[in-house]
C-alpha cells in the first residue's frame, strides 16, 4: 500500500494520526503484532462474569474494559469503575464507558488508588505502567482476584535500540515477571498463574513507526521527527530494500488471588 511513497509524505502521515485511547486500528495494513494465545480482553470477561464489583487500573481508552463487559453480557458486575492517568483518554474512556455504567476516574498511575480498603473482588489492567501490588492487595476482598496483562522485559527493543542505541541490562531487565511475582508476593498476594509469551511484530512503513513511537511514548522518551530524521530516513529506505522491520514483544498475564484471611 505504501511502497511508491515518499519518506516525506509517510512522516507527515503517521505524525498526523491521533494517539488518545488504545485503539490500534489505524495501523491495520502497515503494521502487525502477534497477539498472546491467551486472549486477554475475552478471558477478562470470562472473569468480568462471575465478579460483584470490579476495577479497571489505567484503562486507557476504555477500549478492552468494554469489549470485556459485552463478553461478561447480562452476568457482568453491578459495580464497574475504572482509573486512567492521562487526560485525553480520561475524556475518551468516559464517553465509552458512561453508557455502561462505568464510573471512569482520574487517577495519576503512580499515586493510591482512590477507593476504599476491600472494595472490590476483581481487579483487572492491561499493561499497566507498573503494578502497585500494595494498592491492588489493599482494595480487593479477602479470596479477590488481580487478573492483567503485563508487558514484558526489553519489549519491541529491536526498536527502541534502533533509535537509542544498545541499552543496559537493568533497562532490558525491567518489568522482569519473577521480579513481579516477587512484589506481589511481598505484598501478601498469591501468585495462582503466571504465563510469559514472546511475539513478532512487523512495521511495514515508516509511518507505522512514527505513529507507534508518539503513541507509545515511552518506548523512545521524547521522541519527536525532527530529532530522529536521520535515522527514520535510513529506516524507510532499509524497508523499501529489505522488507518490514520485524521486532518482538513481550507479554505476561498474572492470576493473582488474595487470600481468604
Amino acid at each position: 500500500m505504501t511502497a511508491n511513497r515518499s519518506f516525506a509524505d509517510l512522516v507527515a502521515e503517521g505524525a498526523a494520526a491521533p494517539t488518545d485511547g488504545w485503539d490500534f486500528s489505524w495501523f491495520e495494513g502497515r503494521a502487525t503484532e502477534a497477539r498472546p494465545s491467551w486472549g486477554y480482553a475475552r478471558s477478562a470477561g470470562e472473569r468480568l462474569a462471575g465478579a460483584r464489583a470490579a476495577l479497571d487500573v489505567q484503562t486507557g481508552g476504555g477500549e478492552v474494559l468494554d469489549f470485556a463487559l459485552g463478553t461478561a453480557g447480562p452476568d457482568r458486575p453491578d459495580a464497574v469503575a475504572a482509573t486512567e492517568g492521562w487526560p485525553p483518554n480520561v475524556a475518551r474512556a468516559t464517553a465509552l464507558l458512561r453508557p455502561c455504567g462505568v464510573v471512569v476516574v482520574a487517577a495519576a498511575d503512580d499515586a493510591p488508588l482512590p477507593f476504599a480498603d476491600a472494595a472490590f473482588d476483581l481487579v483487572l489492567s492491561r499493561h499497566p505502567v507498573r503494578p502497585y501490588w500494595d494498592e491492588i492487595a489493599r482494595v480487593l476482598r479477602p479470596g479477590g482476584t488481580y487478573f492483567a496483562q503485563h508487558v514484558g522485559p526489553a519489549s519491541v527493543f529491536e526498536l527502541v535500540e534502533y533509535f537509542l542505541g544498545p541499552q543496559p541490562e537493568e533497562v532490558r531487565s525491567a518489568r522482569d515477571p519473577e521480579r513481579e511475582r516477587a512484589g506481589a508476593e511481598a505484598a501478601g498476594l498469591v501468585v495462582a498463574g503466571l504465563r510469559a509469551e514472546r511475539l513478532r511484530m512487523e512495521f511495514h512503513d515508516v509511518a507505522a513507526v512514527v505513529h507507534f513511537l508518539r503513541k507509545v511514548v515511552w518506548m523512545v522518551p521524547g521522541f519527536t521527527v525532527e530529532a530522529y530524521e536521520p535515522r527514520l530516513r535510513a529506516l524507510h529506505e532499509r524497508i523499501g530494500k529489505q522488507g518490514p522491520f520485524v521486532a518482538h514483544s513481550t507479554r505476561h498475564l498474572f492470576d493473582v488471588r488474595k487470600p481468604d484471611s
